[in-house]
């Protein structure tokens, strides 16, 4: 019963237009920043590393290497403050979490294309 309520209340602040994607892919994440009282949309570009969670607690991990130094970050998927997240590219991979990409570096950290 309790399952049930917390099911309609979750689905209210639900994103309808919540993109596909999938662990590996390259990802442009459109973000709203708040400056003073401006507002501008910033955009972090990566590889998707980890996705969790269900419902509006969805999470997924974005890394990407920004002067040889290696970035990650944290996004909910259903939050008011992502503008858009765009699929650059898809890649074949052969696991759910890929960490293993955390202690690689150069052309170690390129996955394989997959073809559409």
């Amino acid at each position: 019963m309790s399952q049930k309520i917390m099911e309609l209340v979750e689905k209210a602040s639900m994103k309808d237009d919540a993109p596909q994607f999938d662990i590996g892919d390259t990802v442009d994440v459109h973000t709203k920043i708040l400056e003073g009282n401006k507002e501008r949309i910033q955009v972090f570009s990566g590889v998707v590393i980890a996705r969790n969670g269900s419902g509006t607690r969805e999470m997924f991990v974005v890394r990407r290497i920004v002067a040889g130094e290696g970035v990650e970050r944290k996004f909910p998927l259903h939050s008011p403050k992502i503008e858009k997240i765009e699929v650059k590219r898809k890649s074949v991979v052969r696991r759910a979490k890929l960490y293993f990409l955390r202690q690689r570096s150069g052309k170690a950290v390129r996955l394989k294309e997959r073809r559409m």
